[in-house]
């Protein structure tokens, strides 16, 4: 049964007239609303009002607009200040300075804001030197440090404060300390001695240790003493800049008796910052004032602080594991133990409390001090380190070990976030008894907040490498065996992240499991972890989780030794991603190409995906062929010369392939210049190999080298050729030494044997785009190539080296080398004689191309 609706759910419901009246009023208020819409529109005499001489310099407009111009526009040249003092700060200075001032004793607060930070940007661009900088800028900030607005005024106090820093002593002495003097007095406003203390924390640095003791300490003291408690807390604050600039002696005898008689203070925020400042300064006191002086005011503010404002525990659970590590040594064994007690304490507060309510039937007040118990949870579990070397690591199970449980099980995300953030830091302090928190290990890893999962793997590979080895280094191999819910927690875990929004969570637990073959066994990771690479790296929508997942898996297949499995997962990655139906599956085939460069050999490369990469050229997604072109030169530095002399040709006819049959001008584009690299490029030789060969020429029979030795003589020279055959190189009438030095750089797309060898069968077609291009001044163009291409380059250089043996008409049977740029095929003996390949035609005058 359900309840009656509210009284109001009544009214709104009644359509009686009255009601109707009142929505005309609201339709009637709705247009209202609208009008001053079309009424913020410039008038033609706004418009006017609002226009300057674009002929105006820089300097002359500023000063215009700061003397006639709107607010905004006077805004806008004190926001340029910093660009007018770089381009002319003399002019800045003397012209347009001055009328800033002006324009800010009125100025609204927009313009303070903007004044205050333009200020301080000149200073740090140091347009100008710093006497010049204090002689026109430091009054204007010194006069609107007390502004009525307490923003503006903290704006020119921060300003002020950095200027500080660079202000030699004379300058600061007469300008700034001085006058302190009168602003720090009871007579001034609370804003004026507020800013006081301030300027005197930072001052004290300036100056030596007498010139402190006799001008700034009686302020200091007068202000501690300030009838105000705003004021008596910021300068307590200021205490620990002071002690810092005066030394030990000093602090001792005028800064230690301000902050003892603070800590009693009845304001709660002075007493929180007396305790705070303390807290810093324990390295400046020795054994004796920590033991006598120190130990007793925080034992008793912490014997106080259940009774007063939750603000104290948060302050004090914030501070405390750097407050025992600075007590440490002077606690007796039953003090030790009350601080201990006293920190599990606040590591459980509140949870006592937990009632399961819904958090609407909760009053307010309560539901504000369930918030702060949160936060002296959440602290506690940041100062965790600290308390066990408080406890020592060897202690760790008897009195810290049910508090880490607490904290890792809390019902609050931010405080199980914060102790997953931590967790390393534990798993190193544990050393070898890491053993004892592998429940809390697979706790957090199962953690229904992604928030706590993605803080746990920042470490991971770390934490799991201190739990293989049980904190040990020189244990070599311990596979877990000791921590079975491991696999289970981390499948789970990705599972989860992939089922999220988080994909970076995702990608970076992807990233971080390539650690696992340091910590499980490969045949765990094949059956447990290498198929689910496969299904995120084809199905995921996201393309960094499905990289993360391609280079883990490349991982995984490095450290894997049974070649049944590495052969099983290469025979997937070149058919299910490079030859998948699916282009985005052979976009990711070449990504892990370029990882499987980077973790493999060169030899593995080369022997498993060399030629699966490179039979991409025939792709018919351009986005493919494109990704190709850009790892054409990481899988050029794959190879050896001279073993794999073979693969470098394969190569080079892919490169020739597409640069003759590019259609697409974004991928040809790219191809060019890639080819270019590529001919930068040098190759590794391989010593070994080419010693073996060269034993082996040395070792031939006489006959053979004679041999040689005549067919390279009976090569008809290229100085024979007739000087009547016109031969044209684009852009050239004859082959001077700018295209010499041009054909040297294609060496990668020639051919590596140019002498009575036709195309391979296979590529024999790719005759007819060079006999198509062909044209009677002999300039062949391939598939709309400039005439500069390093493609023709080639052409034209071997046309003119072979030109002389070369008749004026070949007959169907007469081999042609393979100049012609519009044929992407390498040289292969076999296909000599095969009817595909079709030798072009030569004349004096033309060409015309074989039918």
């Amino acid at each position: 049964m359900h309840p009656p609706p509210p009284a109001a759910a009544v009214a709104a419901m009644d359509f009686s007239q009255n009601s109707l009246f009142g929505y005309m009023e609201d339709l009637q208020e709705l247009t209202i609303i609208e009008r001053p819409v079309r009424r913020s529109l410039k008038t033609p005499e706004e418009i006017e009002r609002l226009t300057v001489d674009e002929g105006l310099s820089d300097i002359e407009r500023a000063v215009y607009l700061l003397s006639a111009g709107q607010d905004i526009q006077g805004t806008s040249v004190i926001a340029n200040l910093p660009f007018l003092m770089r381009q002319n700060p003399a002019e800045t200075l003397r012209r347009v300075l001055p009328k800033v001032r002006e324009v800010l004793h009125v100025a609204g607060v927009e313009m303070q804001l903007t004044a205050a930070v333009s200020f301080l940007t000149v200073l740090q661009e140091e347009s100008v030197s710093i006497h010049a900088y204090a002689h026109s800028f430091l009054q204007v900030i010194l006069l609107h440090l007390e502004h009525r607005d307490t923003g503006v005024s903290n704006a020119w106090l921060e300003t002020l404060l950095s200027v500080i820093e660079v202000l030699p002593k004379e300058t600061l002495r007469h300008e700034i300390l001085n006058p302190l003097v009168s602003k720090a007095q009871l007579s001034q406003t609370v804003q004026s001695r507020l800013v006081s203390c301030k300027i005197l924390g930072k001052l004290t640095n300036k100056f030596d240790a007498h010139t402190i003791k006799r001008e700034i300490l009686p302020l200091v003291k007068s202000l501690c003493q300030d009838v105000d408690y705003e004021v008596r807390s910021c300068m307590c604050r200021q205490l620990e800049n002071i002690a810092q600039g005066i030394g030990t002696e000093l602090t001792k005898s005028v800064v230690l008796p301000e902050l003892i008689e603070l800590s009693r203070d009845e304001g709660s925020s002075v007493r929180l910052a007396a305790f705070e400042t303390l807290v810093n300064l324990l390295d400046v006191f020795d054994t004796d004032d920590r033991s006598q002086t120190v130990l007793p005011l925080v034992k008793s503010f912490c014997e106080k602080s259940f009774k007063a404002d939750e603000s104290i525990l948060i302050s004090l659970s914030f501070h405390f594991g750097k407050l025992c590590h600075g007590l440490y040594g002077i606690f007796t064994p039953d003090q030790h133990l009350r601080f201990l007690e006293f920190y599990k304490k606040l590591c459980t507060l509140g949870l006592q409390q937990e009632n399961g309510h819904n958090e609407n039937q909760i009053p307010p007040q309560v539901l504000e001090q369930e918030k702060k118990y949160i936060s002296v949870r959440k602290n506690c579990a940041y100062n965790f380190p600290a308390m066990i070397v408080f406890v020592d690591p060897k202690n760790f199970h008897m009195e810290l070990y049910s508090t880490f449980f607490c904290l890792c099980h809390d019902p609050e995300v931010p405080v199980r976030y914060t102790i997953a953030i931590c967790f390393y830091e534990v798993s190193k302090l544990l050393n070898s008894g890491v053993y004892l928190i592998h429940k809390e290990l697979i706790t957090l890893l199962q953690d229904e907040s992604l928030e706590v999962l993605d803080a746990l793997i920042d470490h991971l590979p770390e934490i799991l490498e201190l739990m293989s080895t049980g904190g040990e280094s020189s244990v070599q191999e311990n596979k877990l065996s000791s921590l079975p819910d491991l696999i289970p927690a981390l499948t789970a875990a990705e599972q989860r992240a992939a089922a999220s929004l988080k994909w970076r969570t995702h990608e970076k637990l992807l990233q971080k499991y390539a650690c696992l073959p340091h910590i499980i066994s490969s045949d765990q990771i094949y059956y447990r972890f290498l198929q689910r690479m496969f299904t995120i790296m084809m199905t995921n929508n996201v393309l960094p989780v499905q990289k993360a997942a391609s280079r883990t898996l490349c991982i995984f297949l490095r450290y894997n030794r049974k070649q049944e499995q590495r052969h099983e997962v290469i025979q997937k990655l070149i058919e299910q991603l490079g030859q998948g139906k699916s282009y985005w599956n052979r976009l990711r085939f070449l990504d892990t190409c370029e990882f499987i460069i980077e973790i493999f050999s060169k030899s593995f490369f080369c022997k498993y995906f060399f030629i699966p990469a490179i039979e991409l050229t025939h792709d018919p997604v351009a986005n493919v062929r494109m990704k190709l072109c850009y790892l054409l030169p990481k899988v050029k530095s794959t190879l050896k010369i001279p073993a794999d002399k073979h693969l470098l040709q394969q190569l080079e006819m892919c490169v020739r392939k597409l640069l003759c049959q590019e259609k697409d001008k974004d991928v040809l584009a790219i191809v060019k210049k890639t080819v270019l690299e590529l001919d930068r490029m040098e190759m590794s030789m391989d010593a070994e190999q080419l010693e073996k060969e060269k034993q082996q020429n040395d070792g031939r029979p006489m006959s053979d080298k004679i041999f040689e030795k005549k067919r390279r003589d009976t090569k008809t020279p290229t100085q024979s050729l007739p000087k009547n055959i016109p031969i044209s190189v684009p852009g050239s009438s004859s082959v001077t030494p700018s295209t010499s030095k041009e054909i040297k750089k294609s060496k990668l797309i020639r051919s590596q044997s140019f002498n009575n060898q036709a195309f391979h069968a296979k590529y024999g077609n790719l005759e007819k785009c060079a006999s198509k291009s062909s044209t009677a001044g002999y300039t062949p163009s391939v598939s709309g190539l400039a005439k500069t291409s390093v493609l023709s380059l080639i052409d034209d250089s071997f046309r003119t080296r072979n030109a002389s043996s070369v008749p004026t008409s070949f007959s169907p049977s007469t081999p042609l080398p393979s100049t012609s740029r519009g044929t992407a095929n390498s040289v292969d003996p076999k296909s000599s004689g095969n009817k595909d390949t079709q030798p072009r035609k030569a004349t004096l005058k033309s060409r015309k191309s074989n039918p």
